[in-house]
């Protein structure tokens, strides 16, 4: 087992490990990416899913969730105006 381990030449052992390093860092930058996108998207629409799920959660509940599938349309159109907004460096931050 010894003799295999020299024929080894340890400078592939190291080049493994930075492969390896490099798919985790890969890996961590697309999941990084993929939450900034749920978290955007989940800011535009946040309103709209709450007020859909507590409606759902309403009737489903024996209660009347007319109030909240109402809501829910609101925050639709509201996140759908924002949406269409064009953005520049005057508007950016919301601070006109």
């Amino acid at each position: 087992m010894k003799k295999e381990m020299q024929k080894i030449a340890p400078h592939k052992i190291v080049n493994k490990k930075k492969s390896l390093g490099q798919g985790m860092t890969e890996y961590i930058i697309i999941v990084a990416l993929i939450a900034i996108a749920a978290i955007a998207v989940f800011r535009l629409f946040g309103d709209t899913a709450r007020n859909q799920v507590a409606g759902m959660a309403m009737e489903l509940g024996g209660q009347n969730g007319a109030n909240a599938q109402k809501a829910a349309k609101t925050a639709a159109k509201a996140a759908e105006t924002k949406a269409a907004t064009a953005r520049n460096l005057n508007n950016y931050t919301g601070n006109n």
